[in-house]
């Protein structure tokens, strides 16, 4: 994943600005930054949600996304898990992990059920697999669309604040997933606020300001060692906290 010269606007206002960002494959980036920082909509950017203003997105050698031009699918490589789990809530777990694996990628019904409750296992809910969204606690729910992300096999995947709706003890359970995926050698690109998984799961740390990356860098140097005088007043006060 490669973005150069970065850039979005909501109603002529820059949010995202500059962003150079180059992400090897197999690598965990944790992103930090205050709120507010532009985070979340160069998230979006990478995953062809929003449109450029300036710069291109490229994904495994392919333009993803330039200014002025419409995102080309990519046909599922790219998961993305957001901060609301945004289930059907008519469906149960393993048919809301199998829907776009049999509407998107055509499998069979039969091989797209078995697909989502072996994820369904994977990520600790093959018990839960016949459960609606009402039944299960917001974390086992996260868990459900972080499987749904993954039926479509991705190359790479993207996770937008997951844990910031969740209560602790939620939020470790969907953290254990997280840092499974890391392990497994996935390519993960994680905004979150959680300094304990930065610091454990993380092999590089960016850290943004108004729109624009300030510090980049490997993990174990940003979090103990920051050289911008803005990175280390945010650390100090998360890890104060």
């Amino acid at each position: 994943m490669q973005a150069t010269g970065l850039g979005c606007s909501y109603h002529g206002r820059a949010v995202v600005s500059d962003v150079e960002l180059s992400v090897p494959a197999g690598q965990t980036v944790a992103v930090l930054g205050p709120s507010g920082a532009g985070k979340s909509t160069m998230l979006r950017c990478l995953a062809g949600l929003e449109p450029l203003h300036s710069g291109s997105v490229r994904f495994q050698g392919e333009t993803l996304s330039r200014a002025g031009g419409r995102p080309r699918s990519v046909g599922g490589r790219i998961g993305m898990v957001f901060q609301q789990f945004n289930l059907f809530p008519h469906l149960s777990a393993a048919q809301n992990v199998a829907l776009a694996p049999v509407r998107a990628r055509r499998l069979p019904k039969k091989q797209a059920r078995a697909q989502a409750r072996a994820l369904l296992d994977r990520v600790g809910l093959g018990e839960h697999a016949d459960h609606y969204p009402y039944e299960l606690s917001g974390g086992q729910q996260q868990r459900v669309a972080i499987a749904r992300a993954l039926a479509m096999e991705p190359e790479l995947m993207l996770f937008d604040e997951p844990t910031s709706a969740l209560d602790p003890e939620f939020t470790r359970e969907v953290l254990a997933v997280m840092r499974d995926l890391a392990d497994s050698g996935m390519t993960v690109i994680v905004v979150t606020h959680e300094m304990n998984f930065a610091r454990q799961s993380a092999d590089r740390v960016v850290f943004m300001v108004d729109g624009r990356i300030v510090e980049d860098g490997p993990a174990s140097v940003v979090l103990t060692n920051p050289r911008q005088e803005r990175t280390r007043r945010f650390l100090d006060q998360m890890l104060g906290e």
